[in-house]
């Protein structure tokens, strides 16, 4: 990640989250970067390697299997977890079409991550800590379902691990993981396997 762009500003009735907000609206992030909140500050995240992107569509592609219709996968979709202030944008969401449908147009918002029924994050060399420990416990407070971590820089060699049933505390009660090589079961409603064997490292 690079360094803040906002951090510590607040609105003319002193609401940081707020201002934080409407400045990740009206920023102009160049192509292929996301912009986060985290912390209180507003932190741009580079494009990620070759091997992250081709993850992400071989991942993509197997949810889509056995997608249901009233649910869509969302690359690119800023998700706010509202317990602790934090925006993200994930590599992938997993989310009922009609609440993207129906957003207003001329909105920007962050869509709320309560809604997610999965979110996935795929580890660059510089973020893989954020999405071991920050984005695992926002997720956890969140409440979304199943959080599927899959880790190129595992110390344990890369690995695929889907948590499930979060706490309020942060955490999740359940995870599941597997060495690249080996599948890795996604239940309901996606009721499909991972191949995790064409992952690339």
């Amino acid at each position: 990640m690079t360094a803040a762009m906002v951090e510590h500003q607040q609105d003319s009735e002193g609401r940081p989250w707020d201002y934080l907000l409407h400045t990740w609206q009206e920023l102009d992030v160049p192509e292929g970067w996301r912009a986060e909140i985290d912390e209180g500050q507003i932190v741009l995240v580079p494009p990620p390697h070759p091997h992250h992107s081709g993850i992400a569509a071989k991942v993509q592609r197997r949810l889509y299997a056995n997608l249901p219709d009233e649910l869509e996968i969302y690359q690119t979709l800023g998700v706010h977890v509202a317990p602790l202030g934090k925006l993200y944008v994930p590599d992938l969401v997993v989310m009922p079409a009609e609440l993207i449908d129906t957003v207003d147009s001329d909105t920007s918002d962050p869509m709320d991550a309560s809604e997610a029924l999965l979110i996935v994050e795929i580890t660059s060399k510089g973020n893989a800590g954020e999405d071991r420990t920050k984005k695992y416990r926002a997720y956890a407070r969140a409440g979304v379902p199943m959080y599927l971590l899959i880790d190129r820089f595992d110390t344990r060699g890369a690995m695929a691990t889907l948590f499930t049933e979060p706490n309020e505390d942060g955490t999740f009660k359940r995870s599941d993981a597997v060495p690249f090589g080996k599948p890795l079961t996604l239940p309901e409603p996606f009721g499909t396997t991972l191949p995790t064997d064409g992952f690339p490292v």
